[in-house]
C-alpha cells in the first residue's frame, strides 16, 4: 500500500495568519469558535462572514479548514450549542475538533455527516481508546502530548484505519493534556473554558520555608501583581510541576513519525503572529517533504526555529533520552545563524528599487538580514536606509517605523529577520 504524505496543520486566529500558513506550505489550518474553543482571545473567526471567507479561501486552494469546539462546557453552553454551531456547519468546514462527549453526541445526532476530530483535550493515550472513539463516529484522533514515539507507533499498528494526529511544535502546558486550573485559581478565568491567562508563565520567585517528611517546602511568590503573597508548594525527588514549561520543538522526530504513518503534524499557536506561522510552516514543510522522500533532517531548520521567541525548546515526551548519534540535532546549527524578527515588507518602489519595511524591532546599516518569502529565503546586507521623508538614516530604533531599503523585486509579503 502506498504511503500518504502527512498533512501539515497550522494555527490561525485571523485571515492574515491563514494566508501566511498556506503561502508557506501548510496543508490545513485550524481556528476556534470563541464561545466553544480554548482560545477566546485573538480570534477573528468568531465573526461568521470572516469564517466563511476563511473556509472559502482554504477550499479554493485545495486546502482544509478545521473548526475547533473543544471546551468541556457547563450546562448554560449546552443549551445554546446547536443554535450557535448550525450556521458554522452550514459553511462546510472540513471537520470539527471536539473533546466533550456530550457535544460530540449532539453533533452526531443533528449533523451526522459532519466529520469530527477528537481534541488532544480528551487525552487519548492507548489503542483501546482510539477504537472506542472510532465506534463513536470520530474520524481522526489527536493523540495526547504525553506519549512517547514508541507508544504512538504501537497505537498506529493497532489502529490502522483511524487517522492519527500529533502536536509537533509550540507551547506546552504544565497540566496533563492542557487541563489546567492555575488561571482559574488566580484570576477566576477558567482555562478549560477558553480564557487562560497563562499563569504558569508568570515570573514566579521561590523562597525556602521548611522541610517536611515528604520533601522540601517552598513559598512561591508572583512579584508583579502579588508581591508579599506567599503560596506554599512542595518539591520531592520528582521536582515540582507548577512553573513554566519549555516549548515543544520536535522537528528532529518528523522522519520517524512519518515512517510510523502519522496522518497530520500540528503546530500550536492560534494567538501567535503571522511571522511565527511563516517560520514554523516553512521549516516543518521542508522537514515533512524531506522525510517523505527518505532524506534526513537538515540541521539548518533548527537554527531557523531558534529565531522565534521561545522559552527554551524541548522535544516533550517523544524521547526521554537523546541517543549519542542524535546529539548533533541539539546544537547542529550555527549559533551565528540565529535571528530576530525585525519587520515586514509592505511595499515596493520599482523606479528606485527600494522596498518599504514596517519595523517590528531595531536594525541598522551594516546588519545582515534574512528575507523569509514563500518563494524562498535570501540573505542581504543593509547598505542604505531611508526614512519616510527620504532622508538617510543609520538605524531603525524599534517597532512602528517605516523605512526603505534597496531590495530586489518580488519581495512584498516577505518577513525580515536580523541575524544575531
Amino acid at each position: 500500500m502506498s504511503r500518504k504524505k502527512p498533512e501539515l496543520l497550522a494555527p490561525a486566529g485571523s485571515l492574515a495568519m491563514l494566508d501566511t500558513a498556506f503561502a508557506f506550505g501548510a496543508d490545513a489550518i485550524y481556528a476556534g469558535q470563541p464561545r466553544y474553543s480554548l482560545r477566546v482571545r485573538n480570534n477573528d473567526f468568531g465573526d461568521l462572514p470572516v469564517l466563511a471567507d476563511g473556509i472559502n479561501r482554504a477550499h479554493s486552494q485545495g486546502k482544509h479548514f478545521y473548526v475547533v469546539a473543544n471546551i468541556y462546557p457547563h450546562g448554560a453552553k449546552i443549551k445554546t450549542f446547536i443554535k450557535d454551531i448550525a450556521p458554522v456547519i452550514a459553511l462546510k468546514p472540513d471537520a470539527l475538533i471536539m473533546s466533550d462527549p456530550g457535544l460530540i453526541l449532539m453533533v452526531r445526532e443533528n449533523f451526522p455527516e459532519m466529520p469530527i476530530h477528537l481534541s488532544v483535550q480528551s487525552n487519548t493515550v492507548n489503542a483501546a481508546a482510539v477504537r472506542f472513539w472510532k465506534m463513536a463516529g470520530i474520524s481522526r484522533v489527536i493523540l495526547s502530548r504525553e506519549l512517547s514515539i514508541d507508544e504512538i507507533a504501537s497505537i498506529r499498528q493497532d489502529c490502522p484505519d483511524t487517522e492519527l494526529e500529533v502536536f509537533i511544535h509550540g507551547a506546552l502546558c504544565i497540566a496533563y493534556s492542557g487541563r489546567c486550573l492555575l488561571s482559574g485559581y488566580f484570576n477566576h478565568r477558567d482555562p478549560n473554558q477558553g480564557t487562560c491567562t497563562n499563569s504558569c508563565r508568570w515570573d514566579f520567585k521561590t523562597h525556602e520555608a521548611k522541610t517536611n517528611s515528604t520533601g522540601d517546602v517552598y513559598l512561591l511568590e508572583e512579584p508583579q501583581k502579588r508581591a508579599g503573597d506567599y503560596m506554599p508548594i512542595e518539591e520531592d525527588e520528582h521536582g515540582t510541576y507548577i512553573l513554566n514549561s519549555k516549548d515543544l520543538r520536535a522537528i528532529e522526530h518528523v522522519q520517524r513519525l512519518t515512517e510510523i504513518g502519522i496522518d497530520s503534524f500540528k503546530i500550536e499557536g492560534r494567538t501567535k503572529s503571522p511571522y511565527y506561522v511563516a517560520r514554523t510552516s516553512q521549516a516543518y514543510r521542508q522537514a515533512i517533504d524531506d522525510a517523505f522522500a527518505g532524506r534526513g533532517l537538515d540541521p539548518a531548520l533548527l537554527g531557523q526555529l531558534e529565531g522565534l521567541a521561545n522559552r527554551g525548546y524541548t522535544d516533550g515526551f517523544y524521547q526521554r533520552h537523546t541517543p549519542h548519534e542524535m546529539q548533533n540535532y541539539l546544537r547542529g546549527h550555527s549559533e551565528s545563524n540565529r535571528s530576530l524578527y525585525v519587520g515586514d515588507v509592505v511595499g515596493y518602489d520599482a523606479a528606485r528599487g527600494f522596498a518599504e519595511i514596517a519595523s517590528k524591532n531595531a536594525f541598522s546599516v551594516g546588519d545582515r538580514l534574512e528575507l523569509i518569502h514563500p518563494s524562498g529565503n535570501a540573505e542581504i546586507r543593509v547598505e542604505r536606509l531611508i526614512d519616510a521623508a527620504g532622508e538617510p538614516v543609520e538605524r531603525v530604533p524599534g517597532s512602528d517605523h517605516r523605512v526603505w531599503l534597496p531590495l530586489p523585486p518580488g519581495c512584498v509579503g516577505a518577513f525580515v529577520a536580523r541575524f544575531l
